[in-house]
């Protein structure tokens, strides 16, 4: 029975016989195979079954840029970014864990519960917190953020597993406020999101790194293992004109005033004739960047350059510069004023009544009338009158470097109405920035030539390599004859006009006043814009000062900006070691 199980009745293997033999070779094959598998592996592929190892266990970093600083124009630091760590941890790595004591020299074993309450020391933070944020399931958390690299030190001495230190930077301003609408401010995401910050942003950012590493099991970094590194490329610095000492004497000086008037707000532009160069351009409310949500959004601008308003007076500097240049009238000329005056049927009339006077062209301008003004500007046409504002840069849009600017408001000539082609004379019927007042100013300053206002003196390679904007090149507004004369026309209501609150003690002085009716945002008129622009020293105008205040509370006749002006232009003088005057200023025949 048994034989014939194994074979057939012709002599042939029987089924079991062939299931075994098949079975065999199957099993021979298998051995074959992994047998070759195993030769592949470790006699063929060791390096690419250990790279495989190795790309297990490696993990990829970046390297943040550092941010390059601001600097005002001496190199004062007024926004930097400072190097600061986030620790964040995979909690699935967290166990009880051995570790090698440097001060034993031997390895020991470490309870999790112990060394999250010495993590929760070195962190400054409690216990129970630590431990929500380290144990779980979570593959990433974050434990601590923005540490100082002494605390990161100390928390990789811990040796906690699946614990890693990320390195990050956070913005710091060490002025505070000063210049804090200029300069900007970044987000909680370190966007930038206002100011040089924002419209420099490309400049400063640079480029960020990466560094490459290897872990082991228990989530700790291995010392000895892969470490690759593409370092960053830190980002260029910014360097500005301000000059931080003036900019924080403004802001605290309009800020005092807009206080003592009850005053919407107000500013201070500080201008270099010379070179358009700003020196302080100065907010009486601003952010400060290390704290911006601090400050209402509406009042983080800066106003100075993103809010227009109708001059006022001091425009009337620019028609006597254009009819003086056109050969209309001198400083000398005289004039009979009556109480009002009337041109194509629109009647002007003064802030101060007054009878039938005699008046010089200087006259005029130190009592600041409109009748003798629109006397003098008629006999200039339509649009000479539109080219003398916009010579004087009065509509331009300028770019500095921040977002935001207006160009202001200066309608064609050919669209002037009946009364606005006169009322353009005396700074009304057109609305400017404060900085388009200090560019005008400065032009009669700098002998007639208008420079173009600059914020950026240049940038700074991380090295230090400094590269200076270029200056463009000036523009001749007028004459300097007729810059000398108007020069002479400002000094005299410093003296003799409604300038004298604006006389700096032991300098020659330049000014004129502007007060105009502030627009309301339902339409009409809401109180006041007071103003006071003008420059110094006289012997040789250097600096531009232009103060401004907004609806300020009280008779308009007992409110003047000569205070904030007379303060922060004695300031500027000051700061750069401006020798008194030596000489007596000019006082020109009123009558």
């Amino acid at each position: 029975m048994a034989k014939a199980q194994e074979a057939g009745r012709d002599g042939r293997p029987g089924v079991m016989a062939v299931r075994v033999r098949i079975g065999l070779v199957l099993v021979l094959v298998a051995l074959v195979v992994l047998g070759g598998r195993l030769f592949q592996l470790q006699g063929l592929d060791t390096a690419g079954m250990a790279q495989a190892a190795v790309e297990k266990r490696l993990r990829t970093s970046e390297i943040p840029a550092l941010r390059g600083q601001v600097l005002d124009a001496n190199n004062n630091v007024l926004a930097r970014s400072v190097q600061r760590f986030d620790i964040v941890v995979d909690q699935r790595l967290v166990k009880d864990y051995t570790r090698f004591n440097p001060k034993t020299k031997q390895s020991e074993d470490v309870k999790i519960t112990d060394a999250i309450g010495k993590l929760a020391e070195v962190l400054g933070q409690k216990t129970d917190t630590v431990s929500k944020a380290v144990l779980g399931d979570r593959p990433f958390n974050y434990v601590a953020k923005a540490v100082t690299p002494e605390v990161k030190n100390r928390v990789e001495a811990l040796s906690f597993p699946g614990l890693q230190a990320q390195e990050t930077t956070i913005r710091n301003y060490p002025n505070g406020e000063v210049a804090g609408s200029i300069i900007g401010f970044l987000g909680s995401d370190g966007k930038p999101l206002a100011g040089i910050e924002a419209t420099q942003d490309e400049v400063l950012s640079g480029t960020p790194g990466e560094r490459t590493y290897e872990i082991g099991a228990d989530g700790i970094r291995i010392p000895v293992a892969t470490n690759k590194e593409v370092p960053a490329t830190d980002g260029r610095s910014v360097k500005l004109t301000l000059n931080s000492d003036v900019q924080w004497f403004a802001q605290e000086t309009i800020a005092a005033q807009v206080r003592d008037y009850g005053a919407e707000y107000g500013n201070i532009v500080v201008v270099n004739a010379k070179t358009g160069d700003i020196i302080a351009m100065a907010e009486s409310t601003t952010p400060d960047p290390n704290d911006p949500g601090a400050t209402p959004v509406e009042q983080r601008e800066p106003f100075s350059v993103t809010k227009a308003f109708e001059p006022g007076s001091t425009t009337k500097m620019i028609t006597m510069a254009a009819a003086i240049e056109e050969g209309i009238t001198t400083p000398t000329t005289t004039y009979t004023i009556p109480p009002t005056y009337s041109v194509n049927g629109q009647k002007f009339t003064d802030a101060v009544p007054h009878g039938t006077v005699e008046r010089t062209t200087a006259g005029i301008f130190a009592k600041s009338m409109n009748t003798g003004t629109v006397m003098i500007g008629q006999q200039l046409t339509r649009q000479q009158r539109y080219d003398y504002l916009r010579k004087f840069g009065i509509g331009e849009q300028y770019d500095i470097g921040l977002s935001g600017m207006t160009p202001g408001l200066l309608a064609k000539p050919g669209d002037w109405d009946g009364r606005q082609e006169f009322t353009v004379l005396f700074g009304q019927g057109l609305a400017q920035t404060a900085l388009h007042t200090a560019m005008a100013y400065a032009t009669i300053a700098n002998d007639g030539v208008r420079m173009q206002p600059r914020l950026i003196d240049g940038y700074l390679d991380p090295d230090g390599t400094e590269h200076r904007q270029p200056r463009a090149k000036g523009i001749k507004v007028v004459s300097k004859k007729t810059a000398g004369l108007v020069q002479d026309m400002l000094e005299t209501v410093s003296t003799q006009g409604g300038g004298l609150p604006g006389k700096v003690d032991d300098y020659r002085v330049g000014v004129k006043t502007g007060t105009a009716e502030a627009p309301s945002e339902n339409g009409g008129f809401s109180g006041y814009t007071i103003s006071m622009a003008g420059m110094a020293p006289m012997e040789d105008p250097e600096f531009v000062v232009v103060a401004t205040i907004q609806r300020p509370k009280g008779g308009v006749f007992s409110l003047t900006a000569g205070p904030p002006f007379k303060k922060v232009m004695a300031q500027v003088l000051s700061t750069y070691n401006v020798p008194p005057s030596t000489t007596k200023p000019v006082k020109l025949p009123l009558e």
